[in-house]
């Protein structure tokens, strides 16, 4: 998988995560949600994701 679909999958997967543990769990979960959107908007105005510099240094290819 590459380095691009491989965080986008990421992202997905925890921003599910968040959304059923807010439904089923604690509605304070809708903050870990807010915790990844703005991750997404900061990496998109610096260019750097902290979750890219993990998958590279567990190699997954660009």
């Amino acid at each position: 998988m590459k380095l691009n679909n491989a965080l986008r999958l990421i992202a997905g997967i925890m921003i599910i995560t968040s959304v059923l543990l807010q439904s089923f769990h604690d509605p304070r979960w809708i903050w870990f949600t807010v915790f990844i959107a703005l991750n997404l908007m900061q990496s998109a105005f610096t260019c750097w994701c902290p979750m890219i510099t993990l998958l590279r240094k567990l190699g997954v290819k660009e």
